[in-house]
């Protein structure tokens, strides 16, 4: 435990510091877009749940290739760590989806955290330009599609899409 390491040394983060903020950084606007759609439509998960769960999940992905980078144990796998947040935000967007009286709602907004946290891990794994491209395509199927199921869709539709259009 002596040999631990307490602080890295400046030779340690001079490589990193600088990919690990572009795709931090990265993760923070693709997560602000979508969050700024949301926090407009009046979701409960908007700006700042968006732009943190996001931020998160390329923490974790940089924390594991980090670790691999570093040579440290052997048997580290940053796949690993992205299947847990895949898991991980799914209890969180669970929380977002709510029934009452035959309706679902909330479904949009638990599947929108959870492409947000891919897009995180996409970020964080090194490849910021898919995450911004990732978003893009989320932001356009969250508000042009949105519109496109209110007009073509029957609104008294029992399936889950209906009410996603109505109330999500």
């Amino acid at each position: 435990m002596n040999d631990v390491q307490l602080v890295e040394s400046w030779a340690q983060l001079s490589p990193v510091i600088l990919p690990f903020l572009v795709r931090c950084g990265a993760a923070v606007m693709c997560g602000g877009v979508i969050g700024f759609e949301r926090e407009l439509k009046g979701k409960p998960a908007g700006f700042r749940t968006n732009i943190l769960i996001c931020l998160g999940s390329a923490m974790y992905m940089c924390v594991g290739l980090l670790l691999v980078s570093l040579g440290g144990e052997r048997g580290i796998d940053p796949t690993r760590i992205a299947a847990q947040v895949v898991t991980g935000i799914g209890f969180i967007g669970a929380g977002c989806i709510l029934q009452a009286g035959g309706r679902v709602t909330g479904l949009t907004s638990a599947a929108t955290i959870w492409v947000v946290a891919g897009i995180g891990l996409v970020a964080g794994a090194g490849f910021p330009m898919l995450a911004f491209l990732s978003s893009w395509i989320v932001v356009v199927t969250l508000a042009v599609l949105g519109k496109v199921e209110r007009r073509f869709l029957d609104p008294g539709r029992s399936d889950d899409r209906s009410h996603e259009a109505a109330g999500d």
